[in-house]
């Protein structure tokens, strides 16, 4: 585990069942209490039904730990950082909903995000998705899957929300669905939670483990990896991941899979191009040797 030490874990509360909650949404946050206050508001406010939300507090230090202590979220606790993959599997035990959401303390989720999710969950008819909602950034983002460059604030202070949702009312100005859902704000099954296991730990703190936990559900049969364009949220970008020493995620990644996360992505995933109605599969051939030989030099390095 790269020397990264997860520290004991406690639940902090947790809520009888409640049979209108639709999600249960895992939250982990590291002393960012202002924008987790924000992205729980714009849940409670823009959401089209009623969802279990779930906080992993690192540390608390900021205020964090005790605001949900009184707000009695259900909520876990470590007093150190325990990372992305412990948080959300801590948290994970507390969920009692038929699907599982991880989203990201500098999130804020446009209205009916959750009822475009939905949407797209009915259409099928069995558990074997993961699907993404389609996140908005202020600045220019590498990545085709991500709605960029919209600025609409970077913090909580110069957010401006009223000009975002006059941006979203327009629908020309909605992005389309996209293939190679891998990240969060994600969506699977309880079902296919506990079967691939959560999040591998091996990977904390967490780089390079939404690849991998993709990858398992992959493993699983799933083949419907897919972005809802009009789900959509607003991130922050918050730097928390600034704060911790990175585990080699890329390396654990080819050793334990055999082929680099790139290659998961951009071929097998097809991560950012626009849904035309085909399969994803691995399209094997010399692209899939040359991936081979990739993940053996990544693996020794």
């Amino acid at each position: 585990m790269n020397g990264f030490l997860i520290p004991s874990i406690q639940t902090l509360f947790q809520s009888e069942s409640n049979k209108e909650h639709l999600f249960s949404i895992l939250i982990p946050s590291w002393n960012n209490l202002d924008l987790l206050q924000l992205c729980i508001d714009s849940i409670k406010k823009n959401s089209a039904f009623n969802h279990q939300i779930i906080v992993h507090v690192n540390e608390g230090i900021d205020g964090t730990l005790d605001w949900v202590k009184d707000q009695k979220i259900d909520s876990t606790f470590s007093n150190e950082n325990a990372g992305v993959c412990a948080s959300l599997n801590a948290s994970a035990k507390l969920a009692n909903c038929k699907y599982i959401v991880y989203m990201n303390d500098d999130m804020y989720v446009c209205p009916n995000w959750d009822k475009f999710l939905f949407d797209a969950i009915q259409k099928r008819n069995d558990d074997l998705f993961y699907y993404s909602s389609t996140m908005i950034e202020f600045e220019k983002s590498s990545s085709k899957a991500v709605y960029s460059p919209f600025d609409f604030g970077r913090d909580k202070k110069s957010f401006r929300e009223n000009e975002l949702l006059k941006f979203l009312s327009n629908d020309s100005n909605l992005p389309a669905d996209w293939y190679g859902s891998c990240w969060p704000p994600s969506i699977v099954s309880k079902r296919v939670w506990d079967l691939v296991g959560g999040y591998d730990e091996q990977f904390s703190p967490g780089f390079y483990s939404d690849p991998d936990f993709g990858m398992k559900c992959w493993q699983l049969g799933i083949r419907d990896f897919k972005g809802i364009g009009n789900s959509l949220v607003y991130h922050f970008k918050s730097k928390s991941t600034g704060r911790v020493i990175r585990n080699d995620g890329r390396k654990t990644f080819a050793q334990k899979w055999g082929i680099p996360s790139s290659y998961l992505y951009e071929k097998m995933l097809r991560m950012g191009q626009k849904v035309d109605g085909t399969e994803l599969k691995n399209p094997g051939g010399i692209n899939y040797f040359f991936a081979k030989i990739k993940a053996k030099w990544i693996s020794i390095k």
